[in-house]
């Protein structure tokens, strides 16, 4: 495979991402939701890798990550594989289940963070999964809005930009400004 052309490098935020291969589905049930995010803590977690926000869609998935390791590729690698092959084995597949590599974008201005972070949230609401952000559970959004009491993402870096969780939750639902992430999107 060639070359990966974003370098990922400590003390860094990026926005990782990939899809089924085939835009086909990588979650075909409410069970491997979860254990994809039990993969997460897993292999990522407690290996040097923040998770800042995340949403897991049908058929793809985003990561706001926050780097304290050199080792992020290859973390990536182990979970990703982890997770395909409890995948294939439990619905007797063989193959690859995403579209190549994981995708990552180097996040480089706190305003980019806090675009990305509503952008990654509103994921389930623009593909009309559902009408609401906070109705989607496979998402970091709950946490943000104080609904749900989780340590996955850790969400001080970008709540603290906001007074409170009902100022994050009018940033989210405010629309009108959220042509700077559009480049970020890929069809389903």
């Amino acid at each position: 495979m060639p070359r990966r052309q974003v370098i990922l490098q400590t003390g860094n935020y990026y926005h990782v991402y990939n899809r089924g291969n085939d835009r086909q589905l990588i979650f075909f049930e409410r069970e491997n939701y979860i254990y994809f995010l039990r993969l997460l803590r897993h292999h990522l977690i407690t290996n040097g890798v923040d998770i800042i926000a995340y949403c897991l869609m049908p058929n793809h998935y985003h990561l706001l990550v926050y780097l304290k390791t050199e080792r992020f590729s290859k973390l990536m690698q182990t979970f990703t594989l982890s997770y395909v092959k409890a995948i294939n084995k439990r619905y007797h597949k063989v193959g690859s289940l995403f579209q190549g590599r994981f995708q990552a974008i180097h996040v480089d201005r706190e305003e980019y963070l806090l675009h990305l972070t509503r952008y990654i949230h509103l994921n389930p609401v623009c593909a009309n999964i559902v009408k609401k952000a906070e109705e989607w559970e496979f998402s970091s959004y709950q946490e943000y809005i104080d609904m749900r009491h989780g340590n996955l993402p850790k969400i001080d870096e970008v709540r603290s930009q906001f007074n409170s969780a009902d100022t994050y939750r009018n940033f989210l639902e405010d629309l009108t400004s959220d042509r700077s992430i559009q480049h970020l999107t890929f069809e389903e």
